[in-house]
């Protein structure tokens, strides 16, 4: 099966980087039926940890971002892949963007289980039409 690449939104929030910050917004959007594609969290200094999200219905994530006086970045745009694990599965997708020169912001890649990988990839906005292109994302 070949990889599926999506094209996805995304944003941020940031939040104390202390124990538990992470886990009260997760709960606060798992009770609000809010489905996330994927998730990222890291340290970005001065006491910070950003948490980045791509929901299936950002209207949705917004709502309950909004009822919580949560502080939301502007939706950004990102790249979700998916397919089977094998080597060099991340690395086709990367090398197609090296190739045309495309820098990548960041990429997370993790094994999924039961064959599977899963990859999330950005880039900067300037090059993003065209690394969907290269990438075939829909």
């Amino acid at each position: 099966m070949a990889d599926r690449v999506k094209k996805v939104n995304y944003c941020y929030v940031k939040v104390p980087n202390r124990a538990a910050q992470g886990e009260a917004v997760l709960r606060e959007l798992r009770e609000n039926g809010v489905n996330l594609l994927a998730y990222s969290g890291f340290p970005i200094g001065k006491g910070k940890a950003q948490l980045d999200f791509m929901p299936d219905d950002m209207a949705a994530f917004r709502r309950v971002a909004r009822k919580n006086n949560w502080r939301v970045s502007k939706v950004k745009k990102g790249f979700l892949i998916s397919g089977n694990d094998q080597v060099g599965a991340a690395h086709r997708h990367i090398s197609k963007l090296a190739d045309a020169r495309i820098n990548i912001t960041a990429a997370d890649a993790i094994c999924a289980g039961k064959g599977r990988y899963g990859m999330i990839l950005w880039v900067k906005p300037t090059h993003y039409a065209r690394a969907a292109r290269l990438l075939r994302a829909k």
